[in-house]
């Protein structure tokens, strides 16, 4: 096992480069030796948790790590560019959730970008170029009229049109990455540039085209993680969620008013809060959560029930460890992971207030 790249992971009160150290190889302790990165050993995988943990080795230089998990998706995307929402851990033909889902299927353009950042690897993106191409494709045939993406396809095929706001403010993040990678290889892709114009004027302009999922905090700073929403816009949606969902010392509610705060939430918003210039807010939560820390593996549980005083769910997935060294890599300056949630080497301009 290599020796993680871990300069850039320390962050006061957060991680020392032992403590980054121990973390990376927590994670690379839960990938199998083909690239699949369950939630944990025993648990399922998912393709948005997977890539997100791919995404974290990368961040802390384990490169070829993280290929072989973008090769796992690769290898298991079904005919028609999708992937199934869970797989048990160990056997990719035990799918134990045969829904499609847009979200899932799409961020595999994240990572993939992010990989091609962090190593330059010219070769690896022509071979991930066709697997993000189908991913894209899929994700589209389920766009709506009015720009949102419909949930999932069932696994008879049946659509689930019902839009998502932070899936489908996530989609529109893997959407520039793609379009990204596209312009990289000089294959423009303008359908996708009107597709990606219409989700982000559907996220900031029609929130009533989006389920009411008010209560669950990723649908407050999703869309400001996701990009769709800058600069005053996104400050002004920080603010006017913060007292409801971030409890001091402990971290961000993921439902309210459950007494329930979870790293991964509280990690992404710390992301988010970074991308909007807000490091001083984003290292306080990233402090705040070091209660989840299991000293004797270095990953994270997922979870804390603070009016009982309880570690809830009892798992340390992969996805929240991976979470974290997201987001102190961006407040660290790693520049791949600095360029994909800042926007930065991203397309812009894509959002004519023109669209109805």
């Amino acid at each position: 096992m290599t020796t993680p790249r871990t300069e850039h992971l320390v962050l006061t009160g957060v991680l020392t480069a032992e403590q980054a150290a121990q973390t990376v190889r927590g994670i690379l302790a839960v990938q199998r030796a083909d690239g699949a990165i369950p939630w944990f050993r025993g648990h399922h995988l998912d393709p948005w948790d997977h890539t997100e943990a791919a995404m974290a080795l990368d961040a802390a230089g384990e490169h070829e790590a993280a290929g072989r998990a973008y090769d796992w998706l690769a290898r298991h995307q079904n005919q028609d560019g999708s992937w199934y929402a869970a797989y048990a851990d160990g056997d990719a033909t035990d799918v134990t959730d045969r829904g499609r889902e847009t979200n899932f299927c799409a961020y595999v353009a994240v990572g993939v970008w992010h990989h091609y950042l962090a190593t330059g690897d010219d070769t690896f993106l022509d071979r991930l170029w066709p697997t993000v191409f189908a991913a894209v494709e899929f994700v589209l045939e389920l766009q709506q009229p009015g720009g949102q993406i419909g949930w999932k396809r069932e696994d008879d095929g049946t659509p689930v049109n019902d839009a998502l706001l932070t899936g489908s403010s996530s989609v529109h993040h893997a959407l520039r990455c793609a379009l990204a990678i596209a312009e990289e290889r000089e294959e423009p892709q303008p359908d996708w540039e009107l597709a990606v114009g219409a989700l982000r004027h559907a996220i900031r302009r029609h929130p009533e085209r989006f389920l009411d999922k008010d209560r669950y905090s990723m649908d407050w700073y999703y869309p400001v993680l996701g990009g769709a929403l800058t600069g005053a816009e996104a400050k002004d949606r920080i603010e006017g969620g913060w007292d409801r969902f971030v409890v001091p010392g402990l971290g961000v509610r993921c439902v309210v008013p459950n007494p329930w705060v979870t790293g991964g939430e509280s990690a992404e918003l710390a992301l988010a809060l970074w991308a909007v210039g807000e490091s001083d807010r984003a290292l306080e939560i990233l402090q705040s959560i070091q209660h989840l820390r299991d000293p004797g593996t270095g990953l994270y549980w997922t979870g804390y029930v603070f009016d009982a005083q309880a570690v809830w769910p009892e798992e340390l997935t992969s996805w929240t460890a991976g979470s974290l060294l997201l987001a102190v890599a961006a407040l660290g300056g790693d520049e791949a992971t600095c360029a994909v949630f800042s926007g930065d080497r991203l397309p812009t301009g894509l959002d004519p207030d023109c669209c109805q």
